[in-house]
C-alpha cells in the first residue's frame, strides 16, 4: 500500500489514478479518502487525481496524542502527499475540514497550488459561534471516546446539514454512514480537539485571504447555513475568487450532487489551466451602487 511520511513521521495512505495535472482531494471530518470516490471517477478521466486518508484514519496512521493533531498538521499533511509522489504544484479540493486545510495551503504554502477549491467551509468560523462550536467539540471527541464510532455514527450522520443527503440519495447516504461508522473513534477524538477545535476563527485571517491570489473557488450548499456567511466572507476579501451555492444541497455537497459539484470544478478547473481565471477587477469596489459618483 502507498504511504507518504510526515516531518514528524506520521504515515499517510493515499490513492491515485489518471495522469495529466494532478489534483488532490482533502476529505471531511465525517468522510476518508473513500468519499472522493465520485470525483476520483471523474476527473481521473482527464487528470491525475489523489485522494489520501487524514492522519488519524485508517489506513493512515492514528496518533495517539491529540496534540499531534492541528490546523498547520493537516495543512502540511497535503505538502507531504505532494512531496511522497513529486508533485510541485497541483490543485487542491477540500471540503469542509479539508476545505480549511486547503485555504490553509493556499497560506502556508502559495508556491505549490494552482488552484484553490474551498468547499463547505464555515463551521464554527462566526465569532458569536466560537464557544458554542468549541463546546460541541468537546462533546463530540467525549461521545466517540465513551460510545465507540459505530454508535457515534448513528447519530451524527443525521445532522441538520446532512438530512438533505439521506432525502435525495438513501442509498449513497447509507454508505456514507456506514464508512463513517468504521473510521478510528480515538483518531477521530483526536481529530476533533487538535484540529476542529483549535483552528483559527476565519475572521480572524482576512489580512491573509486578501494577499491571495492563487485562483480560488468557494463552494457551498444553500442548505449549509453555518458556511453561508464564511462563504461570502472568503468571497468578498479574496480578490482571486469566486463563489458559487448550489441549490438544494447541505454539507456533504460533493457526495450529495456529485454531478453538480464535478461540473462547477471542472469548468473552474479548465479555466485556470487556461489562463483564464480572473482577479477581481479594483472598479466593482467602488463606493457607488450606479457608478455615476
Amino acid at each position: 500500500m502507498p504511504y507518504a511520511t510526515t516531518d514528524d513521521s506520521v504515515k499517510l495512505w493515499y490513492e491515485e489514478t489518471g495522469s495529466g495535472q494532478p489534483i488532490v482531494f482533502v476529505h471531511e471530518f465525517a468522510g476518508d479518502h473513500r468519499s472522493w470516490e465520485p470525483q476520483l471517477r471523474h476527473f481521473g478521466q482527464r487528470y491525475r487525481c489523489i485522494a489520501y486518508a487524514a492522519r488519524g484514519y485508517p489506513p493512515s496512521d492514528v496518533p495517539e496524542s491529540p496534540d499531534r493533531y492541528s490546523q498547520n498538521r493537516a495543512t502540511d499533511d497535503i505538502a507531504a502527499i505532494l512531496d511522497a509522489l513529486k508533485i510541485d504544484k497541483a490543485h487542491i479540493v477540500g471540503l469542509s475540514m479539508g476545505g480549511f486545510a486547503t485555504l490553509h495551503f493556499g497560506f502556508r504554502h502559495p508556491k505549490r497550488a494552482k488552484s484553490l477549491v474551498v468547499a463547505g467551509v464555515g463551521y464554527g468560523a462566526e465569532k458569536e459561534q466560537q464557544g458554542k462550536f468549541r463546546g460541541e467539540v468537546e462533546a463530540v471527541a467525549q461521545a466517540l471516546r465513551e460510545q465507540g464510532m459505530a454508535k457515534f455514527a448513528e447519530k451524527y450522520a443525521y445532522g441538520p446539514t446532512r438530512v438533505q443527503f439521506e432525502n435525495k440519495d438513501p442509498r449513497g447516504f447509507a454508505e456514507f454512514k456506514q464508512q463513517l461508522g468504521e473510521h478510528s473513534a480515538l483518531g477521530s477524538a483526536n481529530t476533533q480537539l487538535g484540529v476542529q477545535g483549535q483552528r483559527p476563527s476565519l475572521y480572524d485571517l482576512v489580512e491573509d485571504m486578501r494577499k491571495l491570489t492563487i485562483p480560488t473557488l468557494v463552494l457551498t450548499g444553500d442548505e449549509d447555513w453555518p458556511c453561508l456567511a464564511p462563504s461570502i466572507l472568503m468571497k468578498r476579501e479574496i480578490p482571486s475568487s469566486a463563489l458559487s451555492v448550489m441549490p438544494n444541497c447541505g454539507h456533504t455537497i460533493n457526495i450529495e450532487d456529485p454531478d453538480q459539484f464535478n461540473r462547477l470544478v471542472g469548468d473552474f478547473i479548465v479555466q485556470v489551466e487556461a489562463g483564464r481565471w480572473p482577479k477581481r477587477d479594483p472598479r466593482s469596489l467602488a463606493n457607488s451602487i450606479t457608478g455615476m459618483k
